[in-house]
């Protein structure tokens, strides 16, 4: 058959293995998998993210615009990526602002410490990568 010394099938023996941590309660599962693999309906998704508008003073969860000089002067595919990147930074800054909502006023645990500091370094490297694709499409007088 396809057993290797080790008792491991020979795709097995070559897959990565995942790194996972201890289950979760399992009604919240199925609810995470669920949410991650399907997307919200429109509607709902502009509603839920207009209730959770960047805080006054948290700047920096802004979504950037491009200045219309420089929008002008960059290709559609590149301003196509700006436009989706702009709606993901869009959802996370809501999703970072509801759960600082949820949080706020009481201290913070470990966990949600770290929930908070990956959220933002998620915003933080989506942000990045918008800025790295337009800066090579600007024309040079931008530049």
């Amino acid at each position: 058959g396809l057993e290797g010394p080790s008792g491991l099938s020979i795709a097995s023996k070559f897959a990565v293995p995942a790194l996972t941590g201890e289950p979760l309660d399992e009604e919240l599962a199925v609810n995470i998998n669920y949410m991650a693999s399907h997307p919200l309906q429109e509607q709902t998704m502009e509603e839920t993210t207009a209730r959770y508008n960047t805080p006054l003073n948290c700047a920096s969860l802004s979504v950037p615009i491009v200045n219309q000089a420089i929008w002008g002067h960059i290709g559609g595919g590149v301003r196509a990526q700006e436009v989706k990147l702009q709606r993901v930074l869009r959802l996370l800054a809501s999703g970072i602002t509801a759960f600082a909502r949820s949080v706020e006023g009481a201290p913070l645990s470990d966990t949600q410490q770290d929930a908070m500091a990956l959220m933002c370094n998620a915003h933080f490297e989506i942000n990045c990568i918008g800025k790295n694709a337009i800066h090579p499409a600007i024309n040079p007088k931008f530049a």
